[in-house]
Parts: C-alpha cells; sequence; structure tokens
C-alpha cells in the first residue's frame, strides 16, 4: 500500500508561488507550444470549473466544451482559443485566490500568465488593432494635459455624441463607457516641496517616501495624488517625487507588447533603483502599477539586481501607513466622521498579498461603518471602455453594484438605538481610481443611486480635517 506521505492530494495546502516569465527564450514565442500548453490547462479547467464566476474567460471555455462534438477540450478547434485568450484581463485572482493546481502543485498550472504568453504572440504577429495600441498608450494621451485650452478642448468635445461615436468607430471606445478627463495641471507640476521634517525611520517603514505618480494621477485626477501628500506631511513623513518616471507598463503587458514593457523598465528601474538604494518607500497609489514593480517585472527579470530591489522598496499608501502605525509613527486622530463607506478592494490590490489594509486604515475613524466587498468591478484597465467588452465589463460588476449599494449600516448601540440605519452608503470607494468610476457609473445604470465616489486616500485625508 502507498504510504500516506507520498500519496498525491487534491489540490494545494500551500500558498501559491510563481515561476518567472521565459519570455527572453525562443519556446516562449513558439505558438504551436503554446497552443499545446494552452490544451493542457483548459482540460485541467473544464474538469474543475471552480473559477466560472470570475471573468468571462472561463464561461467561455466552458461554453466551448459543452458546445463541442465530444463535449471535452479536444473538440474545441484550436482557433476558438483565442476566443479565451481575448476574455482575459489578467487579474490575477484565479491563480491568487481559486485555483488549487497553481505551482507548487505538481500540475503547475499558470492560467493568467499562458493567457499573456498567448497575447504576446498575437501582438508580435500584428493582430492587435491601432485604437487598442493608442488605448495602452498612457504616455501619450497624458501630452495633452495641463494645456488648459487644450485640456478644456478636449474635455468638452469627448462629452459630445458624436465624438463618442467617432471614438467607438475608429478606436473601439464604447459611446457609453465613462472616460476619464484630463487634467488641466498636472500633478507632478502642481507639487509642493515637502516639509523639512526629520526623517523617522521604523522598524518596519523607512522614514521618507519617493512618489511615483503614475499616469492616471498624473494626467487625470491629481487630486488623489495631493491628497496622498496632504496624509504623509500631517504625519511628518517627509517626500520627495521620483526625479522622471514613465508609464510602468502595465496597459502594454495587458496587450502582450512586452518590448513596449522592455522599454519602459529601461527607463524607470534605473531611477527608482537609486531612492531604492538611498534608503525611500517608493510609493505608487493606483494598484496596477504598485503591482506592475511587485510582481510583474520581477517575473519577468528575476536576475536584475536593481529589479528586484525596487520589488522590495516598492509600497502600496496603504500598506505604508498600516505600517507606520505598527511603528507607532501613525497620527490617529480623526476629527470628521465619514458615515457609512461601501469600499472595494481592487483585484490588483488583492493579489499583492498585503492584506486589508485601506479597510484596517478606514475603520479607525470615529463613527465610521465600512462594508468590505472583494468582488471584481469587472473593469480592469481598458478593457471595461471597449466595445467589445463594456457592456460584459458592467454585468462582472453587477453583483458588486448591487451590494455596495446595500450597507449593512452599523447595528444597534449598547441602548439599543440605531446608529446608521442600512441602506445606501455615504460614499463608495475603491483604491482602484478607474474601477471606482466603473462602480458608480454601475450605480447610475443600475439605478441604484448617487452616493458619492471618494479614493480612500481622499476619505482618510477628510477625516484628518485637512484641507
Amino acid at each position: 500500500m502507498e504510504s500516506h506521505t507520498t500519496m498525491s492530494r487534491e489540490g494545494n495546502l500551500e500558498a501559491p508561488t510563481r515561476h518567472p516569465l521565459a519570455w527572453q527564450d525562443a519556446e516562449f514565442w513558439n505558438e504551436d507550444a503554446a497552443m499545446k500548453e494552452m490544451e493542457r490547462i483548459f482540460d485541467i479547467c473544464h474538469g474543475c470549473r471552480r473559477c466560472v464566476s470570475l471573468c468571462g474567460s472561463f464561461p467561455t471555455l466552458f461554453d466551448l466544451v459543452d458546445e463541442s462534438s465530444t463535449l471535452e477540450v479536444d473538440g474545441v478547434a484550436k482557433a476558438d482559443y483565442w476566443k479565451v485568450v481575448d476574455q482575459c484581463y489578467l487579474c490575477d485572482l484565479c491563480y491568487m485566490t481559486k485555483c488549487p493546481y497553481v505551482p507548487p502543485h505538481e500540475w503547475n498550472l499558470d492560467f493568467p500568465h499562458t493567457m499573456l504568453r498567448a497575447k504576446a504572440i498575437k501582438f508580435k504577429k500584428g493582430e492587435v488593432g491601432l485604437g487598442e495600441k493608442f488605448l495602452a498608450s498612457t504616455d501619450v494621451h497624458g501630452k495633452f494635459a495641463g494645456i488648459p485650452i487644450v485640456v478644456q478642448v478636449a474635455n468638452a468635445v469627448n462629452k459630445t455624441k458624436p465624438a463618442r461615436a467617432l471614438m467607438e468607430k475608429v478606436l473601439g471606445v464604447d459611446k457609453d463607457a465613462w472616460l476619464p478627463e484630463l487634467a488641466s495641471k498636472k500633478f507632478r507640476s502642481g507639487v509642493l516641496p515637502s516639509k523639512a521634517h526629520p526623517v523617522k525611520d521604523g522598524a518596519k517603514t523607512p522614514g521618507k517616501v519617493a512618489i511615483y505618480s503614475t499616469c492616471y494621477i498624473n494626467y487625470n485626477e491629481p487630486g488623489i495624488g495631493h491628497d496622498l501628500l496632504k496624509v504623509l506631511d500631517h504625519n511628518q513623513v517627509p517626500y520627495v517625487l521620483v526625479e522622471k518616471e514613465q508609464c510602468c507598463g502595465m496597459p502594454k503587458l495587458e496587450l502582450g507588447d512586452l518590448d513596449s514593457v522592455n522599454k519602459a523598465k529601461e527607463a524607470n528601474i534605473p531611477v527608482l533603483a537609486q531612492y531604492a538604494k538611498d534608503g525611500f518607500a517608493i510609493m505608487a497609489a493606483v494598484p496596477s502599477c504598485a503591482l506592475m514593480f511587485k510582481q510583474e517585472l520581477p517575473l519577468m527579470y528575476p536576475n536584475d539586481v536593481d529589479v528586484q530591489l525596487v520589488k522590495d522598496a516598492m509600497w502600496d499608501p496603504f500598506e505604508y501607513l498600516m505600517q507606520r502605525k505598527r511603528d507607532g509613527l501613525l497620527k490617529t486622530e480623526f476629527t470628521q466622521p465619514l458615515g457609512k463607506i461601501s469600499y472595494q478592494i481592487p483585484c490588483h490590490g488583492r493579489v499583492q498579498n498585503i492584506g486589508k489594509k485601506t479597510e484596517e486604515m478606514l475603520k479607525m475613524i470615529p463613527d465610521t461603518w465600512v462594508q468590505t466587498n472583494e468582488r471584481c468591478s469587472g473593469h480592469a484597465g481598458t478593457f471595461g471602455v471597449k466595445k467589445a467588452y463594456h457592456q460584459q465589463a458592467m454585468k462582472i460588476g453587477k453583483p458588486l453594484f448591487k451590494k455596495m449599494a446595500d450597507h449593512p449600516g452599523s447595528g444597534k448601540g449598547g441602548d439599543g438605538a440605531v446608529q446608521s440605519a442600512p441602506g445606501l452608503p455615504d460614499f463608495i470607494s475603491s483604491d482602484c481610481p478607474l474601477g471606482g468610476h466603473h462602480i458608480a457609473q454601475g450605480f447610475e445604470v443600475n439605478q441604484l443611486g448617487a452616493p458619492p465616489l471618494q479614493h480612500p486616500l481622499t476619505l482618510v485625508r477628510m477625516a484628518y480635517g485637512l484641507k
């Protein structure tokens, strides 16, 4: 009889681990080999179906199998595999939260990186349109930000039906999807120098911060960045802006454009690595950007010392703030209650493996009741604005929208009186600014009410009583 210690078991008991992405190997670009690997993992997924509710990839795959002549993966045409690939927006939730067969399991199933491999092959074959390429070129969009007249005209035109119809036709942007506006003044050009606070390193946290602005905050919502700086200043943490930066590369990664990812890495890493060497905490207030430096680039360049240095120095803002609290260096005197907050943890926040740090901080605010939601909003970068996927993105997010619209309230106090009644929250919030706006649109489309959308950093700034 086989011993218990050597008997194979169903699924992992260990935490998921990632293998490096071998994108510089010739075999990575072998389409036949990629198809063979997709067939292997699709067969495993078909036999499990645990991830059916996560995104469109899995229902698409299972429908293809169930409609095939064999009712198995071998009955699905290889050409239809691309339908599954196109539905994946690399959120990583299947890998990090659902799949029992990821490494170190012997089946070594990495669905997102297999989809990324297929996307990269598709991009290299020239099968990605100009519209998609443009949508992923965030630094190009940002060239128009900060020019008041241009910004005013562009923002006004983008709201007109003829302009949206043209964008739908030329760029594939759904005419009904929410689009960010360009800022009249870029974040990087409007930042005041930090006050001369003394550097107080904690046991867990560096005492000075280098801000990686991110394209979105720099070009679209600089207010989020300014709120972050106000929170840092209030806690007497000196900061600097990273001297120069480009897009982190995540939009290009999601497109499969690995050459552009490499160019962004070559521009950003030498600059960021110097801040890491100088003892700064590097901070990015957009979860996808932080994840790019924490996970994707380190997996693409496992032997690059500077990439690994940046990985270790990169922080989510609330990850930093809560570790600052553990160091005894965070101010916890809040002057403004916020009431009921329906908060969503974005996918790229969850897969950073930092826990519910935003929730932890929001719950410190007196007379504030936080309902935390872990479902995907469905937006996922450019996915949710594309005509091919916008309605699907709204469908994926609908259970989340409904849940966030029904806040449980605070329950009853010691005297039996209801402190805050259940129902519509006072605020909706997400660490992902784009996901937050998608949620707000979901509220509107589904007629769930219109509570104000505020980024968690803005909520904390408000709770501190800062202007």
